[in-house]
């Protein structure tokens, strides 16, 4: 029933996205020898848990449809959207997070209470959204081939 369907594209998109952000949490609390629940939520980090969900459902599409079908365009096409933005345009953003905070920080030093930091941490460096995608196809070829049979 699940089986080359449109549930096996789900499910492996939802589970790969759901495991990058596992095991960012898993790879902080070892790194840093702290537990903390925010990584579960948060962006940034390796792997790209965008680039994971988005690169398993284009490779569950591909296994089911094939490379030559419109589905399987049309979903590369939007993973190769949305790993751009997570590798340029957000980690661009959180650059410019990071200078506007040093900024606020300098205007502040009088005793002020400064503003709200802004988040830094958006995007992804290139290898992280490699990593995301490696999870995305890997996983999208375990469950077709091993948990949906």
């Amino acid at each position: 029933m699940l089986l080359n369907s449109g549930f096996e594209v789900i499910i492996t998109g939802i589970e790969a996205a759901f495991l990058a952000q596992v095991l960012k949490f898993i790879g902080y609390s070892l790194w840093n020898r702290k537990i903390d629940f925010s990584v579960l939520t948060t962006t940034g980090r390796m792997p790209s848990s965008h680039t994971a969900g988005v690169t398993a459902v284009s490779a569950a599409v591909a296994i089911i449809t094939g490379i030559d079908s419109i589905e399987f365009a049309i979903a590369l096409t939007f993973t190769l959207v949305v790993m751009y933005d997570a590798a340029g345009l957000r980690r661009s953003t959180g650059k410019i997070a990071s200078c506007l905070n040093k900024i606020m920080e300098e205007i502040y030093t009088h005793g002020q209470a400064a503003p709200e930091r802004l988040k830094e941490l958006l995007g992804h460096t290139p290898l992280e959204v490699f990593g995301g995608a490696i999870l995305g196809v890997g996983l999208a070829f375990l469950n077709h081939y091993y948990l949906f049979q």
